[in-house]
């Protein structure tokens, strides 16, 4: 395991050692069948020069999920890829556009209680974020999650409830207490992007508020 600790900078070392560190994971896919086919950014950006991922707040306009903590995502458009899809959205939800070159890899498929199949991809921009805007039709706020406060042991949280024999994942953060699926995501970036580990997240479940 790699300590944290040697993430202090959001510089050409912390984009290498994490580059390694999601090469080096053999991500799982997971097949459509009627689900529908969605991608979020994991977005590693700089604040005050540390290295960070980008969470939103959902806007309240939407009709489904508003208001929740998510990663900038969204449905595939016909015969897009992930990645492509992932890029597309930070556009339009934050207004950061970055180059293909800027993909790092994937994590694992996440399939969700309201019908989707969600694909992580890491995505490099290492610059700060504090000059980001939301398209306030879809994102009300952009925030930020170091690298430190994801990698505290105390972060990851797993809960029972009656409705599910599968622990319901979340992580207690900062700014609220987020839970999968984007904690699914956050967590998996964390065991596998900073600390190297082959951990899994599928077998989790999300809350019952996010069921729908």
């Amino acid at each position: 395991m790699i300590p944290a600790t040697q993430f202090e900078s959001c510089d050409h070392h912390t984009r290498l050692s994490v580059s390694a560190n999601i090469a080096s994971f053999s991500y799982e896919s997971q097949p459509l069948e009627d689900l529908r086919a969605a991608a979020v950014a994991i977005v590693i950006a700089a604040h005050r020069g540390s290295p960070t991922i980008l969470l939103t707040r959902r806007s309240g306009k939407l009709r489904a999920h508003s208001g929740q903590w998510a990663l900038p995502g969204g449905r595939l458009d016909a015969g897009e890829s992930a990645e492509d899809a992932a890029l597309r959205e930070l556009q339009e939800e934050i207004n950061l556009t970055l180059p293909r070159n800027a993909i790092m890899g994937r994590l694992d498929d996440y399939i969700t209680r309201s019908g989707y199949r969600i694909t992580p991809v890491v995505v490099w921009s290492g610059e700060e974020s504090d000059h980001l805007k939301p398209n306030p039709d879809e994102v009300a706020s952009i925030h930020t999650v170091s690298f430190k406060e994801l990698a505290n042991p105390s972060a990851p949280q797993f809960e029972e409830i009656p409705e599910s024999d599968r622990k319901v994942l979340s992580m207690r953060l900062s700014v609220d207490q987020i839970y999968a699926p984007t904690a699914a995501f956050l967590y998996q970036f964390r065991e596998v992007g900073i600390l190297r580990k082959k951990t899994r997240v599928l077998h989790y479940d999300q809350p019952r508020f996010a069921w729908k």
